[in-house]
């Protein structure tokens, strides 16, 4: 949440003007137009440090998972179903809630229904807890008189996504843990077995092979500068960390994702997959096409496909078909087209959106099973050279000195 300047004029014209605390300045302009003032200009205030620090207490202190989501909107929608007010659910729910961060947030959706905002204008509120598609999906529930059945499917949306996500974390679970297994080999290698060794060839005074010497030079250079290394990498993560949170940064990387050997197809097809799904659910809802595009852009957490997304709605916007515009992408399938077209032309684009993302989710469901399968034999190969060169830099010296001792005798 920041805080922001305000200009504008309430019922009777008098110009008015103040600060206010929102999610941004969209939330901040339905907020005055709920309390009956039509604002003139809106601009981010600057924050004092005593504020910030605020801000970021409440922030990390506001720590709701996407279950704890998932588990509320599914009971919202049998409460809302067995026809209990909306004030009502709400406040069962936070009385009920095991998340103290999950009771605080419907506390705060409470109250700001009391003041006479909406459902929708609250939830905003709450960036950090409630997607933008969250939000405008609860938005067309209001105004379609549908909002039990947009909860219903938001929870079923968030079970999938959950489920998606643990799969991907389960496939990579292996592949992380012999990486980082080989990695702290190399280290404790370079750290305390090359050195005996080293000390061992210095005794006999001999031409050390190539290999041997770039060895020990490397297992010298960590030893002796290991301070300079860890800074290094820790100053590499951040600005890593730093980069990807600009526009630009984030954009590269997330298409540089998609590029990875095995990993990326994975990755393109779970991220096609969460924006046919978004996008049939927005669709079946009543949402109109071009604002459907504009919120699945946002949610499906990839910029270089959101950005194909948002060309897909520029082109809506000026008369093209879906079709056309989603060809123009570059990144769906010749099939996924093809079903495109048949939804298009006989009216079910919601039936055959879902159908692409089944499809696309019973692929990923597959490259994950058969990941581990694809990776190992890398990993193996990886672990083979290592061990090759360790081998050979440390154990030639030593063939050789005794083949020159033998031959000596």
């Amino acid at each position: 949440m920041a805080f922001f300047l305000y200009k504008g004029r309430n019922s009777r014209g008098e110009a008015v003007q103040g600060r206010i605390e929102g999610a941004d300045s969209v939330a901040i302009a339905d907020q005055l137009l709920n309390t009956g003032i039509t604002p003139v200009d809106i601009r981010p205030a600057r924050a004092s440090p005593e504020l910030r620090v605020d801000a970021l207490l409440a922030r990390l202190r506001e720590r709701v998972t996407p279950t704890d989501v998932m588990l509320m909107s599914r009971q919202l929608y049998t409460l809302l179903r067995a026809g209990v007010p909306i004030m009502r659910a709400l406040s069962g729910l936070q009385e009920s809630a095991t998340n103290p961060a999950l009771a605080r947030v419907l506390q705060e959706v409470r109250g700001d229904l009391e003041s006479g905002k909406e459902l929708s204008a609250a939830l905003r509120r709450h960036p950090q807890v409630f997607s933008a598609f969250f939000v405008a999906m609860v938005r067309v529930g209001e105004m379609t008189g549908h909002l039990e059945e947009v909860f219903l499917r938001l929870a079923q949306h968030t079970e999938f996504d959950i489920e998606m996500r643990g799969r991907v974390k389960s496939a990579l679970r292996y592949p992380t843990f012999v990486i980082a297994a080989m990695i702290a080999a190399l280290l404790i290698v370079n750290i305390w077995v090359i050195p005996v060794f080293a000390q061992l060839y210095e005794g006999f005074h001999a031409q050390l092979p190539p290999l041997t010497r770039a060895l020990i030079a490397f297992s010298n250079f960590t030893i002796g500068y290991w301070p300079l290394l860890a800074a290094s990498a820790i100053a590499a993560g951040v600005g890593f960390r730093l980069w990807v949170a600009t526009p630009r940064g984030r954009y590269v990387w997330d298409r540089t994702k998609l590029r990875f050997p095995i990993a990326g197809k994975i990755l393109v097809k779970a991220t096609l997959a969460r924006f046919a799904r978004s996008f049939a659910l927005s669709v079946r809802s009543g949402v109109p096409l071009v604002q459907a595009l504009s919120v699945v852009a946002r949610v499906v957490e990839n910029e270089y496909i959101g950005s194909r997304i948002e060309q897909m709605r520029d082109g809506v916007e000026r008369g093209e078909s879906i079709l056309r515009t989603a060809i123009a992408t570059g990144v769906f399938s010749p099939v996924v087209l093809q079903m495109v077209n048949v939804g298009e032309e006989t009216g079910a684009l919601d039936e055959l959106m879902l159908e692409i993302a089944g499809m696309y989710e019973r692929d990923v469901e597959y490259d994950l099973k058969n990941l581990a399968s694809q990776i190992e034999p890398i990993l193996i190969v990886c672990l083979a050279v290592l061990v090759l060169i360790l081998a050979l830099g440390v154990l030639t010296p030593i063939w050789g000195l005794g083949k020159a001792m033998l031959g000596k005798g």
